[in-house]
């Protein structure tokens, strides 16, 4: 297990730098982030993605299902929170009351290491179209599933099990037979289960952002996740072009991919 899957201010520290850094400039090169913005993170967890954005002047919401995770936000961020620019709270995108609430609202939605958690991904899209501004974007940055480490085998307590690549393609029963041999106890089990339900491919991600009526804006993909830099000392180094270009097999080579997408 890596140190910010049990240090909340190491988490915070590495999405921030890796935000600031990388993700706001990606975005940037077809959505500029000013004080006029909106912007909403789903799965903020910590918050620590969401704060440059509003240090660049954006009036920003995150929301996370995940009770802790706001409280720790919100202690974190008191401060900047008293501005009445920056919120963080558990709710829900797809509850009506939600969807409603916030009508052609945004500017831009983030979903940052999200969307391979989600399940009926398609169907998810179609939804996030309601909250957005006419113009508006949503950045994705996810780890394709058949990538060394896209089962997210990282958040395993044991050493073998955390830093094994690969062995989440075998089998569902086999998989989970070699975690429960190491010892890993049952709520890692079933969260690497889920993930493996829902992991999500290049391919299968621009499929379905299509069918939902979306239009890819831009994209990168990284041999290399810019994050790390911040976890590893790595420095960020873009998937070189010629396998960019072989379907399938870049998923196995890519640890990172950035999209912007909007509404056709």
């Amino acid at each position: 297990m890596l140190k910010q899957h049990y240090d909340s201010e190491e988490m915070v520290r590495q999405q921030y730098a890796n935000t600031t850094q990388y993700v706001i400039p990606f975005i940037e090169k077809s959505q500029t982030i000013s004080d006029q913005s909106v912007v909403l993170e789903i799965g903020c967890g910590m918050g620590g993605v969401l704060k440059p954005f509003y240090e660049k002047g954006a009036t920003c919401l995150g929301v996370d299902l995940a009770a802790r995770s706001i409280e720790i936000a919100n202690e974190t961020y008191s401060n900047e929170i008293k501005s009445g620019r920056l919120r963080y709270t558990t709710e829900n995108v797809l509850d009506p009351d939600f969807q409603n609430k916030y009508t052609g609202h945004f500017d831009l939605i983030i979903l940052k290491d999200v969307i391979e958690h989600i399940y009926h991904q398609e169907q998810f899209l179609v939804q996030l179209k309601k909250l957005l501004k006419p113009g508006g974007q949503i950045y994705f940055g996810f780890p394709p599933w058949y990538m060394p480490f896209g089962g997210h085998q990282q958040i395993c307590v044991k050493k073998m099990t955390s830093k094994m690549p690969y062995y989440h393609l075998l089998p569902r029963a086999i998989y989970r037979s070699i975690l429960r041999l190491a010892g890993e106890g049952e709520p890692t089990i079933q969260e690497l289960m889920n993930v493996k339900d829902t992991g999500i491919s290049i391919e299968r991600f621009e499929k379905i952002v299509r069918r939902a009526g979306f239009k890819i804006i831009n994209k990168e993909w990284f041999l290399f996740n810019p994050i790390y830099q911040f976890k590893f000392g790595l420095k960020p180094r873009k998937q070189f072009w010629l396998l960019g270009a072989i379907p399938f097999i870049r998923n196995f080579m890519t640890t990172c991919a950035y999209y912007t997408i909007s509404i056709k």
